[in-house]
């Protein structure tokens, strides 16, 4: 059967899929407030949900808001977060940018794209997960999984996690995204993976444009 583009029935059905089979998933990283989903979703760069929520587990002990950290040597912040990759780089960025957020934000974290890209070791995708997970706004961020899987079933036709995003806003509604974001994640993660992915049991291979051509 030749590969047809998505429209809204499809949209629809695939989302009655993903409803069926994976329901409402709640966030991967452990959070209690704005500042340690940043401290969490920094971590996570190149690093599993499962190791950084294990970090997280004796670092919110003492850190929960930015002045917490603003103030903490990098060599002892290094050690404590050092069974994540690129520690230094990361501790590095969480303290200065908890010295932004404690000097300008009144030692808070800003609910907005400009302020939190503004952010040493925020990008594009991290504000989007921050502002999507916290602050409830209707925000699509873009990681590995979701710029794979979107691309490989045929939801977006794109080179770049950017226009990935782009793509997948304009096919999906709007009250959906976030719901999407996590479904695209986790079937990222258990089904759709980057090596071998398990076509042949997958739920969604009839709206497939990789099961289709494959």
């Amino acid at each position: 059967m030749p590969w047809a583009k998505f429209n809204k029935n499809d949209i629809k059905a695939v989302t009655s899929l993903f409803e069926k089979n994976y329901g409402d998933l709640k966030p991967f990283l452990n959070f209690n407030n704005a500042f340690q989903l940043l401290i969490a979703v920094v971590l996570s760069a190149q690093c599993t949900d499962k190791r950084v929520n294990i970090i997280t587990q004796e670092l919110f002990k003492r850190y929960s808001k930015p002045s917490d950290l603003a103030k903490k040597s990098l060599k002892d912040f290094e050690e404590e977060i050092k069974t994540c990759g690129m520690f230094h780089n990361k501790a590095k960025n969480l303290i200065e940018s908890s010295k932004i957020l404690l000097e300008k934000f009144n030692d808070s974290v800003p609910g907005d794209f400009d302020s939190l890209t503004g952010l040493p070791g925020i990008g594009r995708k991290s504000a989007n997960v921050i502002l999507g997970t916290y602050f409830h706004k209707d925000t699509f961020p873009v990681d590995t999984h979701v710029f794979r899987v979107a691309n490989r079933m045929g939801l977006a036709d794109a080179k770049t996690p950017e226009k990935t995003e782009n793509e997948l806003t304009a096919l999906i509604p709007k009250n959906c995204w976030m719901k999407f974001h996590r479904w695209l994640v986790y079937h990222g993660r258990i089904c759709c993976t980057a090596r071998n992915p398990r076509c042949p049991t997958c739920f969604l291979k009839n709206y497939c444009k990789y099961y289709a051509e494959k």
